[in-house]
């Protein structure tokens, strides 16, 4: 890897969401002079790529037809093939991306993830880089979803997350508790968990108007905790029925350090071989699509120029 720029688009801190039409016209404002310049930081020249990779999906339509009309642009003005990547298996092949300013320990087949971000959650079986099957995945909501929504509730500026994950620290993990849905299988639900978090709060301030301010870092203690006992009771799981080893996690939710700190020491008890991204991989990035599209590149996986983008993209 010998770039990886991201231009952020803080643009949609004050709506408390993503913004399509803003997120696609920041896309369209940025494309061109990143590029640029992971081209000039890579310290190589437009004639020594060999390939584009470019996302195809899942995600927001008017952010990915800005991706794929310049990745077909710029194969066609360089001469070079076109790869299209799924998102979600490139958050989860980011675990093989090699750096050579740091040591990173790349994990073998077959490999199970733990892929957590804001618009999904799933369970994943890697049998080699461009073979997976999702075992788990979630019925209604995202864990991330769940972090930004709840912490809209309390009145934190989004994304939630991180915010939650710095105050939990502070905070005392069972000191309220909050309902973990019962689902059967692999699979996760966490909009009932939302909903017992708004009326929980609906009714203390009714009791007490200042109740969120007396208890914010144990509600975000006690919020992390429980979303955290969800998803590393399924990864347990997971790893016992599937009986594979090798685990990992992957998206913007596994740069959360309690969510880090709870796989490490499940991973220890259970004797697993963990694999955890730097937090610069975690969250969507340009890297994760290169070390995807590397891989399907030296399986000859090109892409037509009549390719469309997919909102919705399933591995």
């Amino acid at each position: 890897m010998l770039s990886n720029l991201i231009a952020n688009q803080s643009v949609h801190e004050s709506y408390g969401g993503v913004v399509p039409e803003l997120a696609s016209r920041a896309h369209q404002a940025n494309i061109v002079p990143v590029v640029d310049q992971a081209i000039s930081k890579a310290g190589i020249s437009v004639k020594e790529i060999s390939a584009v990779a470019f996302t195809r999906g899942p995600g927001l339509m008017g952010s990915l037809l800005v991706g794929t009309s310049f990745a077909k642009g710029f194969s066609s003005a360089a001469g070079i093939p076109i790869i299209e990547v799924n998102h979600l298996q490139a958050h989860v092949l980011a675990h093989f991306i090699l750096d050579n300013k740091t040591e990173h320990r790349i994990p073998s087949f077959p490999f199970l993830c733990l892929l957590v971000s804001g618009g999904h959650t799933q369970l994943i079986v890697m049998k080699g880089y461009n073979s997976m099957e999702v075992i788990g995945n979630t019925i209604d909501d995202a864990a991330g979803e769940a972090f930004d929504k709840c912490g809209k509730v309390i009145g934190f500026p989004y994304p939630s997350g991180p915010v939650i994950d710095k105050l939990a620290a502070q905070g005392k993990s069972d000191a309220f508790r909050f309902s973990k849905p019962v689902i059967k299988g692999l699979d996760f639900s966490f909009s009932g968990l939302k909903t017992n978090f708004l009326y929980f709060l609906r009714d203390k301030l009714k009791e007490n108007p200042l109740f969120i301010e007396q208890n914010k870092t144990d509600l975000c203690a006690s919020l992390q905790h429980t979303i955290i006992e969800i998803l590393v009771g399924k990864l347990i799981k997971a790893s016992g029925i599937t009986g594979i080893k090798e685990i990992g996690i992957a998206g913007g939710v596994s740069a959360n350090s309690g969510l880090r700190n709870a796989v490490i020491h499940e991973a220890e008890k259970r004797k697993w071989n963990l694999y955890i991204p730097p937090f610069s991989y975690t969250t969507d990035n340009a890297a994760m699509i290169g070390i995807c599209g590397y891989h399907k590149y030296l399986e000859g996986d090109f892409a037509t120029h009549d390719i469309t983008p997919l909102a919705r993209f399933d591995i």
